[in-house]
């Protein structure tokens, strides 16, 4: 069955990319019988001729989905599409297609139309486009108009540039140029309306038109992450008004797509963050804006560029009897109650981490799809030495991925932390923003007193969401010393704040963590992954073709004896075939361009150790003693980019997600999922993720594709699927038998994101040795002292972390020279 099917698919793929040249792309077959693999049918793949290829917008509209991809920067229109699908999973390509880098859209309700990109989409699905000519720019947001909500529309660009469209007759007014059209040639990019670059959220109500962007266009914020960036403005039609300078994105209320049905009532929503944790704002018509923390999940999405993002929204994926608000940020799914408002702020609860890269969600057919940015040629600034000389893939590709309503909930932990202050100044009796407080059974903080004098530290919380205040516990701390505390499940609140009795210098950071979706046992879905002691392996090393080829090459071979001996390249198509090929350029391009990489990172007894592009040390977990002799013969992919601007790293048999260097890179690790397989390879393609290093007797897995000659296989499922594979575990430390110095910090060692955690400490001195442990909860904040340990000569002192135990880095530090050994088990 798979196999007719298969070659059936084939045969429409082949059809659909013949059919691009005359912009008239169909792939058809019955829905119940296409290829879906975790969500994904390879065969609605969209790519471009640019350097990315996101989802700028997915909409139900007129019986069918719409969907938008975009380039990364072209004002002027692309080689991007406007794909109508029906319900049988028809794509069809728009021949009225321009393309650009369009992010934006909104149902009119009165003129019954969907405006979607620079395309507005009438009821019988006619559509009209509004030429790059008259509104040039990247489109990032729609809006209701001010003063003629039932005549016009305003359309916002990413470069400032403003206007305002008839919605009968497209007639274009430009309200503010947008910044592309006066940039002389070779000159930076011209934006002087409104401080902060790269926009992104368009909303209107209570008399305003407000405006988010995430980013800055600087050298500096190219290269890190916690520099000012970013604001929320608003305009009542004649001035434009800063609303606080930090990076924003999704703005929205309860109307959502449609617009606030009450707009001179109804709150504004919007989200973003700064370098300390997510930043939620709403706007009350009478009391104006107020600001919320929440804590992050992910750091992949930080970067003072804004570029990390695509791209954060509040959608409602309700029906109409029963709205129902689903919030993406920082790598968190989030229920969002529709009637947010400062003074009813109860019910945000997080849902679950996920890795893929969104773009856009809605409902339709009675399952949730989300737009991904999957694959982008370019790679932009996420270059580390890590990868070694591997570029991205020939051509820029993503996909949508189909789930189940729920899907959102049970994805991976949602362990995540944020700070209210970090390392600044505060005043004495002037409280943090509340931060989010409800929604996990560990919680826990950190506080460290960087300031000259004892300072009493009040904790406060918030019930009912209601703007109440009550005193939940505090805290004297000396000058210069640190306290962590772990709340009581029955310390209620739905947010929490804190305030000094003097003014200090001061770091109070959140951690929550979630022990609920740890998988312990690794899913059947990977069957068939050949283990690390295996003595043969089918491996293969994986390149997105480019030049419109729109497949997967593979150099393929076997693994035996520590040795990849090559059995000829192959090429994987729509339908997941394997068909072997002769194509010398390509082997040799793949064979020179994508090995693996030799010496990237080190391996010693007691941990793996990064040195990172930046010359800063990391030391990570040990997994099976088979991945030593793997990585230093290169038999085992450490690290690529798998889903737009952050790297999947693979290191001892754990995968993590690794941030762009611009985002903070290691010091934001963070483990997925821990395993014992030998995974030669991995790559994103057509929105899967998939992987080389399967088992020469693997059978019955419907993850797993081989071809028919037996040489070449490979394991796809989507990037999310790794929350399946096993639950983070390892073993080491910084010291094994390690000569120290007095004084002298070890390397920093991953402790974030684990369970069942415990440390032993010895040394082999003749004197007692006192040990500090210090930990590091943030990854860009200060070091604080945890506890200090005095063992005896002989001695071994053990210790079992608490269950709700949540920082990021942990050091030791002796007070005497010698040798000694810190070694943590996660079990």
């Amino acid at each position: 069955m798979r196999l007719h099917l298969q070659s059936c698919l084939t045969l429409i793929f082949l059809a659909a990319v013949s059919a691009c040249s005359t912009n008239e792309e169909t792939v058809s077959e019955a829905k119940d019988a296409l290829l879906n693999i975790s969500g994904i049918y390879p065969h609605l793949a969209y790519y471009n001729e640019e350097g990315e290829c996101g989802t700028g917008a997915v909409v139900p509209w007129a019986d069918r989905l719409w969907v938008i991809t975009y380039g990364p920067h072209f004002p002027y229109g692309s080689s991007d599409k406007l794909y109508e699908i029906t319900e049988d999973l028809e794509m069809i390509v728009r021949p009225e297609s321009i393309g650009g880098t369009p992010a934006n859209r909104m149902i009119h309700n009165e003129s019954n139309q969907l405006f979607i990109g620079p395309y507005a989409i009438d009821a019988k699905r006619n559509v009209r486009v509004i030429p790059w000519e008259q509104m040039p720019g990247r489109h990032t947001g729609n809006a209701r108009h001010l003063t003629d909500p039932s005549g016009k529309i305003y359309y916002g660009t990413m470069e400032e540039g403003f206007y305002e469209v008839d919605v009968n007759t497209l007639e274009v007014n430009t309200l503010y140029v947008d910044g592309n059209v006066t940039r002389p040639p070779g000159e930076p990019l011209d934006s002087k309306l409104l401080l902060g670059a790269h926009g992104k959220g368009l909303y209107s109500g209570q008399g305003v038109l407000v405006y988010s962007n995430n980013g800055e266009d600087s050298k500096q914020a190219r290269e890190k992450f916690d520099v000012e960036s970013g604001a929320l403005y608003e305009w009542d039609g004649n001035e434009w008004i800063l609303v606080r300078r930090s990076q924003f994105v999704e703005v929205t209320g309860p109307g959502g797509i449609h617009g606030n049905e009450n707009p001179d009532t109804d709150p504004i929503w919007a989200t973003g963050w700064d370098h300390k944790s997510v930043l939620l704002a709403v706007r009350d018509a009478e009391t104006g804006w107020e600001f919320f923390r929440l804590p992050k999940a992910s750091h992949s999405y930080d970067g003072a560029h804004g570029w990390n993002t695509e791209w954060p929204r509040i959608r409602d994926v309700g029906t109409d009897q029963k709205p129902d608000y689903l919030m993406t940020m920082h790598g968190m799914f989030w229920k969002f109650p529709g009637n947010f408002t400062a003074s009813n702020s109860a019910g945000i609860r997080p849902h679950s981490a996920y890795l893929k890269v969104i773009g856009d969600y809605t409902r339709w057919n009675n399952q949730l799809v989300f737009g991904g940015d999957d694959s982008a040629h370019r790679e932009f600034l996420n270059k580390r030495k890590a990868k070694g000389k591997i570029e991205g893939p020939g051509q820029s590709n993503s996909n949508l991925w189909f789930t189940d309503l729920n899907t959102p909930e049970k994805l991976g932990p949602n362990t995540a932390n944020g700070s209210v202050w970090l390392s600044e100044n505060v005043s004495a009796k002037n409280p943090s923003e509340p931060f989010l407080f409800a929604g996990w059974e560990q919680r826990s903080v950190w506080i460290k007193n960087e300031g000259s004098e004892k300072v009493t530290y009040l904790f406060e919380t918030d019930n009912s969401g209601n703007g109440k205040w009550t005193e939940l516990i505090r805290f004297e701390v000396a000058p210069g010393a640190s306290v962590h505390h772990s709340f009581k499940s029955s310390d209620l609140g739905e947010w929490i704040r804190v305030a000094v009795d003097k003014a200090t210098r001061a770091t109070v950071h959140f951690a929550y963590t979630d022990l609920s979706r740890f998988q312990k046992e690794t899913d059947s879905m990977f069957s068939g992954l050949a283990q690390i002691q295996s003595p043969e392996v089918k491996a293969g090393l994986l390149y997105g073709l480019g030049d419109n080829r729109r497949a997967l090459g593979m150099l393929a071979g076997t693994v035996v004896n520590g040795k990849f001996e090559e059995a000829g390249y192959y090429e994987v198509d729509a339908a997941m075939n394997i068909v072997k090929k002769d194509d010398d350029v390509i082997s040799s391009y793949i064979r020179d361009q994508y090995a693996i990489p030799d010496q990237v990172i080190e391996i010693d007894e007691a941990s793996v150790l990064v040195i990172d592009d930046r010359g800063r040390r990391w030391r990570l977990p040990l997994g099976n003693e088979g991945y030593t002799g793997a990585t230093q013969k290169a038999l085992t992919r450490i690290c690529r980019e798998v889903a737009t601007e952050r790297d999947l790293f693979s290191a001892h048999g754990t995968f993590y997600e690794l941030p762009a260097e611009n985002a903070d890179g290691y010091a934001k690790i963070r483990p997925v999922a821990s395993h014992n397989f030998h995974i030669f390879d991995y790559a994103s393609y057509r929105g899967l993720l998939v992987m080389t290093g399967i088992s020469p007797d693997a059978t019955n897995n419907p993850h797993i594709f081989k071809s028919e000659d037996g040489k070449a296989s490979v394991w796809a499922g989507v990037i999310d699927d790794l929350w399946k594979l096993g639950k983070p575990t390892g073993r080491g430390g910084p010291w094994k038998n390690s000569e120290i110095r007095a004084g002298v910090p070890s390397d920093p060692y991953l402790i974030g994101f684990y369970d069942n955690r415990s440390l032993s400490l010895s040394h082999q001195s003749d004197q007692s040795v006192q040990f500090t442990i210090e930990i590091e909860p943030i990854g860009h904040g200060p070091w604080m002292k945890w506890k200090e340990i005095e063992v005896a000569p002989g001695e071994t002192f053990n210790y079992e972390f608490e269950k709700g135990f949540q920082a990021r880095w942990v050091r030791i530090v002796s007070n005497r020279d010698g040798k000694a050994t810190a070694w943590f088990t996660y079990h």
